[in-house]
């Protein structure tokens, strides 16, 4: 049965981390051609998505549907990717820069 959980919760990951756009654009971020454009990404698409999820609240707030609940959450969850991407990148781009230093410097060459 836990083999079972275990499968199932990697074929879920699995499809969102390819087939939902956001998951897709932040592993774009964290690839080395992508490492330049993730603060830019960051710095507009976590307020706009700040800004979205503010507007359905507001709409919610004045009597709209409760459906868009989901919307609130899903904006509040794709700004929040996109802010710790924006941190967390650079990070990842100064330990891959270091990991070439260091290999190059103990690294025989041929």
């Amino acid at each position: 049965m836990l083999s079972l959980c275990f499968r199932l919760a990697a074929a879920i990951h699995g499809y969102l981390a390819f087939y939902m756009p956001t998951n897709r654009a932040v592993a774009w971020l964290r690839s080395p051609r992508g490492l330049k454009w993730a603060i830019p990404v960051a710095l507009v698409a976590t307020p706009t998505y700040l800004f979205a999820m503010s507007v359905c609240a507001v709409i919610i707030d004045r009597g709209g549907p409760g459906y868009l609940n989901v919307l609130v959450m899903l904006f509040a969850w794709n700004g929040i990717k996109f802010a710790a991407a924006g941190v967390l990148v650079p990070l990842i781009a100064l330990r891959q820069k270091g990991q070439r230093r260091s290999c190059n410097d103990q690294c025989p060459t041929i």
